[in-house]
């Protein structure tokens, strides 16, 4: 085991002292590992933005797609559960949600799918009707 390459982080945010070789092990506050952030509190929200951040760039990749008339409605969808939400959600299993966190969870996937619908933002329709039309489910 290398020292010097070697960190440690306690998950309840109490100072842990490894001692490896005589030589303490350096903590840190947060540390990527496979594509997720953790942090000592265990806390979500650094890692719940960014990955809404990497939704939005991807959506915005794709955003021609999503105007055409000439792909079916349900092929979009399709390409959106295959493209978009896998960034999105990627490492879900270890995050703590909060209401508020849920809620914009939700509105994004209304949003997203109210733009494969063409409904303008300022349409009057509602998110049943945008998640019951036919093609969404």
């Amino acid at each position: 085991m290398n020292v010097c390459k070697s960190t440690v982080t306690a998950s309840d945010g109490i100072a842990c002292r490894i001692l490896i070789q005589n030589e303490q092990l350096q903590q840190m506050d947060t540390f990527p590992y496979l594509g997720s952030l953790n942090t000592k509190d265990g806390e979500c929200t650094t890692e719940f933005r960014t990955r809404l951040n990497r939704r939005q760039a991807i959506r915005a990749s794709v955003k021609k797609i999503w105007k055409s008339y000439s792909i079916p409605i349900s092929t979009e969808i399709r390409l959106m559960k295959a493209l978009v939400w896998p960034v999105a959600t990627y490492g879900c299993e270890s995050w703590n949600l909060r209401k508020n966190e849920e809620t914009r969870l939700d509105a994004l996937e209304m949003k997203g799918l109210g733009e494969i619908r063409l409904v303008s933002r300022t349409a009057k329709k509602t998110n049943e009707w945008v998640f019951n039309t036919p093609g969404v489910k």
